[in-house]
């Protein structure tokens, strides 16, 4: 299908509940997001008066991974939402498994952007100023290295949080969505519940620091939810495999015992590639 290289914003009425909306809405194709390294279709979904922009990822078009199960990504994409609402914390725009033109698929609320919030930023020098924290030094061309910081703000911390219990492989900046609302959305969630250690992220400047209050209490909340019998196992359950809801458990497990943020295990690459 042939596509706009950028697709304009649209305007639409917010739905007052999207997850309905995108799963039983009529689906129309608009165009290509022609930067996504899977099939990405730009759409318009409508059902009972209401509309929206999303985005539908359909399973045939996901590329083969040497490291996940074919035909699984978007099933993972929609279990990246379960967590997240079963946070309570909303970090990840409503997202549904559905029927669309070309078969199976994810469909996610389209999120519009405010690009001057700035969250990531390259620095010169060995210390972040206040308010940033560090992540590890880039190369920046000419024999030069910068300094890769990351906003010290809550809502990436609470993501942060997000992505060692789904267990992201693929945390990019563009995957980081602020909002003119003060939302904060994080996308792409097609690499995550694998079995295996495989957290790879921008947001490690919290790497070994003690977890907020907060922070532990979701996880007590998730921990609960996550047993045997309980709602998030079940809503997990036709998304991903027995294996990788009990390493979903471990991995809550561990963060109570430890109470700190995870640091990078040196057995696989800590920093997503490209960055961005």
């Amino acid at each position: 299908m042939s596509a706009p290289e950028r697709i304009p914003p649209r305007s639409v009425t917010p739905p007052t509940d999207a997850a309905e909306l995108l799963a039983r809405g009529e689906l129309t194709v608009r165009g290509r997001i022609r930067e996504a390294s899977n099939a990405a279709l730009y759409c318009t979904v409508s059902y009972d008066g209401e509309d929206a922009a999303c985005i539908y990822k359909p399973v045939a078009g996901e590329r083969p991974l040497w490291d996940f199960p074919d035909g699984t990504l978007a099933q993972r994409e929609v279990a990246a939402y379960e967590v997240s609402e079963a946070t309570g914390w909303g970090l990840v725009p409503p997202t549904v498994l559905r029927d669309g033109p070309y078969g199976e698929g994810m469909c996610q609320l389209w999120v519009e952007v405010t690009p001057e919030a700035e969250l990531l930023a390259l620095v010169d020098g060995e210390e972040p100023e206040p308010g940033w924290k560090a992540v590890g030094f880039a190369e920046v061309g000419e024999g030069r290295t910068a300094l890769l910081v990351h906003a010290d703000d809550e809502r990436l911390r609470r993501l942060a949080v997000l992505d060692a219990v789904i267990n992201n492989a693929d945390r990019k900046g563009g995957h980081l969505l602020p909002t003119g609302e003060g939302r904060l959305y994080g996308i792409d969630h097609g690499v995550t519940f694998n079995a295996e250690n495989k957290l790879r992220t921008l947001l490690w400047g919290w790497a070994g620091e003690p977890l907020p209050q907060e922070a532990v209490d979701v996880l007590e909340g998730l921990r609960k939810g996550l047993a045997g019998g309980g709602t998030l196992a079940a809503r997990l359950e036709p998304l991903i495999t027995g294996a990788e809801i009990d390493a979903t458990r471990a991995r809550v497990g561990a963060l109570l015992a430890s109470r700190t943020h995870p640091e990078p295990s040196g057995e696989w690459p800590a920093i997503p590639w490209p960055p961005v």
